[in-house]
């Protein structure tokens, strides 16, 4: 179970550091990263990451599929995680 909070740690960690980082470049003019990108780590489990990032950088709020499609994402992150550690308790991995 260790390697899940790692992981989620990890990825939100990312995900929020490419907010910033894309709000930098948008008012330097520089190359930004593709919303795709961007919603491709929420969706693999950097939502939480992706939404403070939104809040902390005000960044992508005033895009709506930001504004609906990062919440929603954070819900499937939730979702997806709780069963993966129900996972590792029912198969008596605690530990792992």
């Amino acid at each position: 179970m260790n390697i899940v909070i790692i992981y989620l740690l990890i990825i939100n960690l990312v995900s929020f550091v490419l907010m910033g980082s894309d709000k930098s470049q948008a008012r330097n003019g520089g190359r930004r990263i593709p919303e795709k990108r961007l919603f491709t780590m929420a969706a693999v489990g950097g939502a939480l990451g992706t939404l403070v990032g939104m809040r902390v950088y005000r960044h992508k709020t005033k895009h709506m599929s930001f504004v609906i499609g990062i919440p929603l994402l954070l819900i499937l992150n939730v979702v997806m995680t709780t069963y993966i550690i129900s996972q590792f308790i029912f198969n008596g991995k605690i530990d792992g």
